[in-house]
């Protein structure tokens, strides 16, 4: 340790060396007014590179001064000093007495169910609140040792450490440090390079089944494997199906447990999509039904090309299933719609037919859902794809799974290849990526040339559009770009009469007045709203009313600040090649 007892780091006097990491040291310390802080010291010269942003700041701290939750620990202070001719960082935040989780399981053995659910729904309120930060975040290293049970103030108080291997969402995909990792809570893409807010989501469910059975789940002995050969080894046993003990455990039911086997899913799009989905589903507002946690699409060269994610035709209502949005479903009808459907004519004026298109715009707001649609709308085959399932460590991998891809949209074609949160497969190749990621780049440009006369007709799905490679959205690719904001006022009319469809309401609501109050609301915090009120109708054995609902929108907060909107509206501005400028945020 660099410290010792009553030595000064700075404007703090040590009162206790705490603990030496690999990068870090940790000390209790006093302020100039002798309140008990925790100081964490910070060698530049043992960062990992995914531990330094795109500003060349550390990740870590930048964080940390945004946080304002109660079971985050709170920024202090920080600054930068030289010690022993090295550049150091010292980050101080509040400090809690109390002891981390696996401590306290050492100390007084296992947990009730109903402790082990409050402590996941307080780590996953953290984690809903670092990935909808205004630059959103993501933990990385949720274990047992990094939550942290005040002495004083309970599970409510308990607080989610470390976010020393905490990153941004939009930060450009980089190998992992695994000999500084727990493996063991990583999912399977975070091997490839790519985490998101579902990795996370995953690591809950590790805690989770380790704290209700006591032990990890597919856990191997990695010391007897050799280092070149562990990964292999560590996907290969969580393809195996879940070994779920039979333990007879007070308030245990089916609901907690399939909870935990969807969070545990290989596949990214079986996971909670979500943390506060995975709140809902652990107090039981969501029902969650039974699945297997093993892999359905492969994308390890060495696997068979039958487990691949197949081109199914997309049967349903179309547009006509979309709430409001009505100018950007008219503007599709006519630029991307008409031209797919009749390319000859289109093509007998000069008129080039459209390859793919970016829907971009803030978390929550319906991407996803507007693409599945859209392929109804068509009636093109639709191949759904996310970037982890094209995603390889291996070397070339990346690229075959990319061209196996656009093969079997050509052999199924007219289709649409739908690939959510592209920014993670094609980040600016001028940027901090690795060099696999720039090959996948390049693997994709090659690919994506010429499409439309294939009949495949590409839609990539962002929060991020700035960080996607420029190349990417160049003519010839994905040549229209749509932004999909927070839903509009007749969208939000919509959204609650489909929400409080089949349900008890009171004869005569304002749907007018509720779009009006809930204006930057996201269809998430619309259905929330309606939860709420529909609960509070439960207890009184009532219909839903008007003074419910209005008291349920006062009690829900907006998912997206009015800063995030500021900032997307700019992001717009600049994608349509205008200059971004202050404007009022709002959508009547």
């Amino acid at each position: 340790m660099y410290y010792n007892k009553k030595d000064k780091i700075e404007l703090y006097t040590v009162m206790f060396p705490h603990k030496q990491g690999t990068y870090a040291e940790t000390y209790r310390v006093k302020d100039a007014k002798g309140r008990t802080c925790f100081l964490k010291l910070i060698n530049h010269s043992k960062l990992d590179r995914n531990q330094i942003d795109e500003n060349g700041q550390i990740t870590e701290v930048e964080i940390t001064k945004h946080l304002d939750h109660q079971n985050l620990c709170k920024y202090i202070d920080s600054g930068n000093l030289m010690l022993y001719g090295g550049q150091f960082t010292y980050l101080v935040t509040e400090y809690v007495s109390g002891e981390t989780l696996s401590q306290k399981i050492i100390r007084e053995g296992e947990l009730s169910v109903y402790e082990i659910k409050q402590v996941a729904i307080h780590v996953l309120s953290a984690l809903q609140y670092l990935h909808t930060l205004p630059c959103p975040a993501l933990h990385g290293e949720v274990t047992i040792q990094n939550v942290l049970i005040s002495f004083v103030g309970g599970w409510d108080d308990l607080k989610l450490i470390d976010l020393g291997h905490a990153r941004y969402l939009n930060q450009s995909p980089a190998k992992l440090d695994l000999d500084s990792t727990n493996v063991f809570c990583l999912a399977p893409e975070c091997f490839s390079g790519v985490i998101q807010v579902q990795s996370d989501v995953y690591a809950v469910g590790v805690l989770l089944y380790q704290l209700l059975y006591g032990k990890l789940p597919w856990f191997i002995d990695l010391s007897r494997i050799d280092k070149q050969d562990r990964i292999d080894a560590l996907l290969e046993e969580r393809n195996k199906d879940l070994d779920i003990p039979s333990i007879e455990k007070f308030e245990l039911d089916e609901q907690l447990v399939n909870c935990i086997v969807k969070a545990l899913s290989y596949d990214v799009e079986d996971r909670f999509q979500s943390a506060e989905e995975f709140i809902r589903g652990i107090k039981g507002e969501l029902k969650v039904e039974r699945q297997s946690t093993k892999r359905k699409v492969f994308s390890n060269p060495t696997m068979s090309a039958k487990g691949q994610s197949k081109a199914v035709k997309k049967t349903g209502k179309g547009f006509a299933a979309i709430a409001g949005m009505e100018e950007l479903k008219n503007q599709l009808r006519e630029e991307v719609i008409d031209p797919l459907h009749h390319p000859e004519e289109y093509k007998r004026y000069g008129i080039t037919i459209p390859n793919g298109m970016l829907l971009y715009g803030p978390p929550g707001c319906g991407k996803t859902f507007f693409a599945k649609h859209f392929a109804e709308e068509v009636g093109f085959n639709f191949l759904c794809i996310t970037p982890a399932t094209l995603k390889s460590r291996y070397v070339n991998a990346t690229q075959e799974n990319i061209a196996k891809m656009f093969k079997e949209a050509e052999e199924n074609a007219p289709t649409i290849i739908f690939i959510d949160e592209i920014n993670e497969l094609v980040p600016n190749r001028e940027s901090n990526v690795h060099e696999m990621s720039r090959s996948a780049v390049n693997e994709m440009l090659a690919q994506m040339d010429r499409t439309g006369e294939k009949g495949i007709f590409i839609i990539g799905a962002t929060n991020y559009p700035h960080i996607i490679d420029p190349a990417i959205l160049r003519t010839g690719r994905l040549d229209k770009k749509y932004y999909v904001g927070a839903p509009d006022k007749e969208a939000r009319k919509a959204l609650f009469e489909l929400y409080l469809k089949n349900r008890p309401y009171d004869f005569g609501l304002d749907y007018d007045e509720l779009a009006e109050l809930t204006a930057n609301y996201v269809s998430a915090d619309i259905q929330l709203i309606v939860n709420d009120a529909s609960r509070a109708a439960l207890k009184r054995h009532s219909k839903i009313t008007m003074d419910l609902l209005r008291t349920a929108i006062n009690e829900t907060h907006p998912s997206l600040s009015l800063d995030e909107l500021e900032r997307y509206l700019d992001i717009k501005a600049r994608m349509d090649g205008e200059k971004p400028n202050k404007r009022r945020v709002g959508f009547k």
